[in-house]
């Protein structure tokens, strides 16, 4: 929170609910775009199910958005499993996000002026777990998605399988923020001119969660 507020973000804290111990992945809840709109999730994982209609997510969401939407059965989504490029979206179809739930999230982008398509996602959780944009045109990506044909016309900066944790890393206004102890794909970032701020997240990584999981950014 403290790094992100270093970074010109506004941030709003929701407080803890214990009935929900994932809960601090908060991406997972809901979809937040830059056209107005926001999708509430249906998440895969039936323990996480009512996390995304917690009261305190929608007031917070409402008061930024006029227009929220819900994805509804037989759906199921995870945002972590949706990787965001402008106006357009990749939607990771895996253990977590169905069919079902990516096209209700893709008429709803078309609706709003915007467009997605899906991805496969095999032996990981998210999509996310081993493709993450930054800006202009640039992924970090684990070797699997190395040769993607989905991914085909972006620059990468490839992550080794040791460091392989390290490949959600969070861009935010220029600078990305990166798990420390990662100093080979930490070096590829520098050398693409952004600014990198490390940060310890060995607590998370023991429950595989990762930096982008832990917010809504919009």
């Amino acid at each position: 929170v403290e790094i992100l507020r270093e970074l010109g973000l506004d941030v709003t804290v929701l407080e803890a609910n214990e009935d929900f111990p994932d809960s601090v992945f908060i991406e997972d809840n809901a979809l937040c775009t830059s056209h107005g709109v926001a999708i509430l999730s249906r998440p895969g994982a039936e323990s996480r199910r009512g996390e995304a209609s917690l009261p305190d997510l929608r007031a917070a969401l409402a008061q930024h958005y006029d227009n929220i939407e819900q994805i509804e059965a037989p759906g199921t989504v995870d945002p972590g499993d949706i990787m965001m490029v402008g106006d357009h979206y990749y939607i990771g179809l895996s253990n977590r996000t169905n069919q079902a739930a990516a096209q209700q999230i893709i008429d709803i982008l078309e609706q709003n002026g915007m467009t997605g398509e899906t991805v496969e996602v095999t032996g990981i959780l998210h999509l996310k777990d081993d493709v993450v944009y930054l800006d202009n045109n640039t992924l970090i990506v684990a070797k699997t998605y190395e040769n993607h044909s989905a991914f085909a016309d972006f620059k990468k900066l490839v992550v080794d399988d040791d460091e392989y944790y390290a490949v959600n890393s969070l861009w935010i206004n220029g600078t990305v923020i990166v798990p420390e102890g990662y100093p080979k794909i930490e070096q590829k970032i520098r050398d693409c001119g952004y600014e990198v701020v490390l940060i310890n997240t060995s607590e998370f990584e023991k429950i595989t969660g990762s930096l982008t999981c832990m917010s809504l950014r919009f």
